[in-house]
């Protein structure tokens, strides 16, 4: 069943209530990421939503500042205990859920990834914003970073050709046991994942 109108139902109907369950959560995470990492706790950037048009991303910051004085400068150099902790258990994503209540993104669908990596897509791959991005996705159930690029974006077009509400129930159902299982929270040899500009300049990953 393709009903989008039904999709977004269900969006604010399930995401409504997880918010407010998951403030307790959020204020806990709040206070931590205020302890250890100072203002501001919240992460803003700009993201491709549906049809590619920006919108703010809100999530809880992970990371230290970029600080080239302090040698702080790449992923790995930046990211700490506390963000390594909520990354593993997705609580760096909980205010995203206020995403989904705006309208910028689903409970589940492709993830909102760089700005910068719009002219990177192919024609088939920029089919990937056809819809909103998701809080989680058929890439996410089905090896989150540890997907290849390719893999990974080609799981997102197939997702946008195929998507129906049954679809999407089977994937908030996997999502359960990939966070409860931490799998698939970075890619090997790195603590997120490698962009995909280092990809497409890579022989083996060209659209």
């Amino acid at each position: 069943m393709r009903h989008p109108f039904l999709k977004r139902t269900i969006d604010i109907v399930v995401a409504g209530p997880l918010l407010i369950l998951s403030l307790p959560v959020q204020v806990l995470v709040a206070l931590m990421v205020r302890r250890r990492l100072g203002s501001p706790v919240l992460f803003r950037q700009q993201r491709p939503g549906l049809h590619g048009e920006p919108f703010t991303l809100v999530k809880f910051r992970t990371m230290e500042p970029v600080r080239p004085e302090l040698g702080l400068v790449d992923d790995h150099q930046r990211m700490t205990d506390l963000g390594r902790v909520l990354r593993a258990m997705s609580l760096d994503e909980l205010p995203t859920l206020w995403n989904v209540l705006r309208g910028d993104m689903s409970l589940v669908g492709p993830r909102p990834l760089l700005l910068d990596y719009l002219p990177l897509y192919s024609a088939a791959e920029s089919r990937r914003h056809a819809v909103r991005p998701g809080v989680t996705g058929l890439a996410q159930v089905s090896g989150r970073n540890g997907l290849a690029w390719s893999d990974r974006l080609a799981t997102d077009v197939w997702y946008v050709n195929n998507w129906s509400v049954g679809l999407d129930v089977k994937i908030l159902a996997r999502t359960v046991g990939v966070v409860v299982g931490r799998r698939g929270v970075s890619e090997e040899g790195s603590v997120t994942s490698s962009t995909l500009t280092q990809h497409r300049l890579s022989k083996h990953d060209n659209p």
